[in-house]
C-alpha cells in the first residue's frame, strides 16, 4: 500500500514539474484551441438552436 502512495506522489510530481517546464505560450495555445463545451457535448445542435432562435427575434428580417 505504501508503494501505491509512492508511485502517486512520484506521478504528481512528474506531472507538475513538466507542466511549469512547458512555457506559458503553449499552454495559452493549447487552451485556446479547445472546443466550447456546448459544441464538445452536444455536437453542432447549440450552433442550429442560436441561428433558428435568432431567425425567430428578427422576425424572419434579412
Amino acid at each position: 500500500m505504501a508503494s501505491s502512495g509512492d508511485d502517486l506522489v512520484k506521478y504528481i510530481t512528474e506531472k507538475v514539474v513538466v507542466y511549469m517546464e512547458d512555457p506559458r505560450a503553449s499552454r495559452a495555445r493549447r487552451k485556446a484551441e479547445k472546443q466550447p463545451w456546448a459544441e464538445k457535448w452536444f455536437g453542432m445542435l447549440p450552433l442550429g438552436l442560436s441561428i433558428w432562435r435568432s431567425k425567430w427575434s428578427d422576425g424572419g428580417r434579412k
